[in-house]
């Protein structure tokens, strides 16, 4: 089974969402068989590298809020991801372009660490409260995970895999995709949001199904009940 999520590693919901995803797999049965890919979506692709406000600030001007409504939703919102075994820092975040953050995944996935650098970089986001659109924080992220400090310097210098992750934004425009996180299973199956965990459950219990129907393994019928009443075989002499 393949699931393709697309998210933004400054969207709270899809930090929130892939931690719920997680649990669905750790109780799904054949979890070994699911493969888990993540795909681009920039928020905001035209946010400048250095923002000089905090979270609260940047929704207040957006939204027309008042600083109490804003932190008042923040607190909602830090209690989803307490509850999922999140730690959101929203006092401290630091706002900031995400695309390089979203090369540097494309970088970690060609050297087969691509879970471990998405889960590195929403971490670095919303708990530790880190520049991730700074090429020195990302290093240090790259090292942390596995990758080699030069090489990825060199990667972060060109422009290398931007290509790639502009092509992922074009195919969730291409499949509708207005907003993230979004789940695809299958190449079938959208799941839009930070669905609960119920919900990733149920449809990897469903495609599963759907992929794998029961097979009979022998064509000759037993006995069997049928319509409320079992009928006894005759006695063999």
């Amino acid at each position: 089974m393949k699931i393709e999520v697309w998210s933004d590693y400054q969207c709270p919901f899809c930090y929130i969402g892939k931690a719920r995803l997680n649990k669905a797999l750790e109780q799904f049965p054949n979890r070994d068989e699911v493969e888990v890919s993540f795909r681009s979506f920039e928020l905001d692709p035209n946010a400048a590298k250095d923002i000089p406000m905090n979270m609260y600030e940047m929704l207040m001007n957006k939204y027309g809020l008042t600083l109490e409504q804003v932190k008042q939703n923040s607190a909602n919102l830090w209690q989803q991801a307490k509850n999922e075994g999140l730690d959101f820092q929203f006092d401290t975040m630091v706002l900031t372009n995400s695309f390089d953050a979203h090369r540097l995944l494309k970088f970690a996935a060609k050297q087969g660490k691509e879970a471990e650098m998405n889960e590195a970089l929403f971490r670095a986001y919303f708990t530790d409260s880190l520049h991730i659109g700074d090429h020195d924080t990302l290093l240090d992220i790259a090292e942390r995970v596995g990758l080699d400090r030069t090489e990825t310097q060199t990667f972060l210098n060109s422009e290398q895999l931007g290509k790639e992750v502009r092509q992922d934004e074009q195919q969730a425009n291409q499949l509708g995709v207005t907003g993230v996180p979004f789940f695809v299973v299958n190449n079938k199956y959208g799941i839009s949001g930070a669905q609960p965990t119920e919900v990733f459950l149920n449809t990897l219990q469903d495609v599963w199904a759907e992929d794998h129907p029961l097979q009979m393994i022998n064509s000759t019928e037993g006995d069997v009940c049928v319509d409320g009443s079992c009928i006894v075989p005759d006695q063999k002499s």
